[in-house]
């Protein structure tokens, strides 16, 4: 899982960042709303860590998060601030925020409210995704085409399901490395194109378009 954390105090995000890459987290680090943003439009995240007084004004955080709902981006957000008063809190969550922790805080209960959070955020209504004759079941990681059981391995399968979940939205190759394989996998490889070949030999080239200059998506 991919998060962004905008902190502008060094110790505090190095600490936090540090933690949640122990736990397997793919973690992006910014220390402006103006970074931030521009890495959220580029990338898709699981979860934003977000502070809310920033270099770039003292509502900079909330600011952010009400450009990013407003152009679709839904995201789960987690206000981490020094900004306790209710009217703050209140404001957090009227924007679009899922939770909010006052800071100084337990890193223990970050990674505890993270968690819990992300868990909320993948209970879907609908658990299974269909597209001409391709069908997923995001619960069993079973795949079918056209009636019959595709055998994928784990990083096919995790690759598939990436895609499937934001069709026509192009993934570049180190995202999609980042995402699947972490910290394990060398940019000097071609991993990734040798996966996708698979996918494309198994359910057919229209599974997986190349975007020439920029990656991979799952057609819309």
């Amino acid at each position: 899982m991919r998060i962004l954390l905008l902190e502008d105090e060094q110790d505090i995000r190095e600490s936090i960042a540090a933690r949640f890459r122990q736990l397997g987290f793919v973690v992006d680090e910014a220390e402006r709303a103006s970074e931030a943003e521009g890495l959220a439009l580029a990338f898709t995240f699981d979860a934003f860590v977000f502070d809310v007084r920033l270099p770039d004004g003292a509502d900079a955080g909330f600011l952010l998060l009400e450009r990013l709902r407003h152009l679709g981006n839904t995201t789960p957000v987690l206000f981490l601030t020094a900004r306790d008063a209710l009217e703050d809190r209140i404001k957090g969550l009227a924007l679009g925020g899922d939770d909010y922790l006052v800071k100084p805080f337990a890193l223990a209960e970050l990674q505890a409210r993270l968690q819990a959070l992300l868990r909320r955020a993948r209970i879907v209504p609908q658990n299974v995704f269909e597209k001409d004759g391709l069908r997923l079941e995001w619960n069993y990681k079973r795949v079918t085409y056209q009636g019959s059981e595709v055998k994928l391995t784990a990083k096919e399968y995790a690759i598939l399901e990436l895609l499937c979940q934001h069709p026509g939205k192009i993934y570049s190759r180190s995202e999609i490395a980042d995402r699947v394989w972490g910290a394990d996998f060398s940019a000097e490889t071609n991993v990734v194109d040798v996966y996708v070949k698979n996918l494309r030999r198994k359910l057919g080239a229209w599974a997986v378009e190349t975007v020439h200059g920029s990656g991979y998506r799952f057609p819309l």
